[in-house]
């Protein structure tokens, strides 16, 4: 039996999937219609573009259970994301990669999970959860995966940092100097948008999650000013390192 991977990611992971079949999925949250498929040797990898496939929906819109529901109902094993961040530690620069091992949910208006006290989770043993579900948190990231990157990571001759304490905002305008600072006193080493609820919910169905965060910016305050031009500018700088570890994780490498 072939294992299932899926890839979450931007436009630039999208490439890898060119060729590939397109998948809709109905969920009880909305269809999702803009999932790609390829097989390669003993993997099917699914990719699934978070923004949309045409980079439109911000981050606060994303329809993140209709996302991870779709990758349940194909039975996907592990998740594989990218994220563009920026650092609020004065030792991860702007281009280096890390791969978070916590996370620290500030987002203030998503539904964060598959448990309203009605909906079933039928999972592929034949378990099923439903009601008042208490998930333990204790590692967001699977180690597994984190490990994954980080040995492909090490074949690269950029710089990685292989843990980081991420916390996840609201958006889409970026976070001000003074909850930087709040940020920076609980802990948190980097900053972004999307990575709330997508990697709860995913451990909810128990699909394994793990993502790899490329730093674009310093987080506001650390530098004069933060720009989307300049995060879209150093990402497509560095874009294709991510492609290189993205294609190895496909190709089962």
């Amino acid at each position: 039996m072939s294992k299932k991977i899926a890839v979450i990611g931007g436009s630039g992971v999208y490439d890898l999937f060119e060729d590939g079949e397109t998948v809709s999925i109905k969920t009880p949250y909305g269809k999702v219609e803009n999932i790609s498929k390829i097989t390669n040797k003993e993997t099917e990898a699914y990719f699934l573009p978070r923004h949309g496939p045409s980079h439109s929906v911000p981050p606060h819109l994303i329809n993140y259970r209709a996302n991870i529901y779709a990758l349940h109902t194909l039975e996907v094993e592990d998740i594989y994301a990218t994220n563009a961040v920026g650092s609020i530690n004065q030792k991860i620069h702007p281009g280096e990669f890390v791969v978070p091992d916590q996370l620290i949910d500030m987002t203030k208006n998503r539904i964060l999970t598959f448990f309203d006290g009605d909906t079933e989770i039928v999972f592929e043993d034949g378990t099923s959860k439903q009601g008042v579900v208490h998930l333990d948190y204790t590692e967001p990231y699977t180690s597994r995966l984190r490990k994954r990157f980080l040995s492909l990571a090490n074949e690269s001759s950029k710089k990685f940092h292989d843990k980081g304490v991420l916390v996840c905002t609201e958006g889409p305008r970026f976070e001000t100097p003074a909850e930087i600072k709040m940020f920076q006193s609980f802990g948190g080493t980097l900053v972004g948008m999307t990575s709330v609820p997508e990697a709860i919910l995913a451990k909810e169905v128990q699909i394994a999650y793990a993502t790899l965060c490329l730093v674009t910016n310093y987080g506001a305050g650390m530098q004069e000013e933060v720009t989307h031009a300049e995060v879209i500018e150093l990402f497509n700088k560095k874009i294709q390192v991510v492609k290189s570890i993205m294609q190895k994780i496909i190709e089962g490498n």
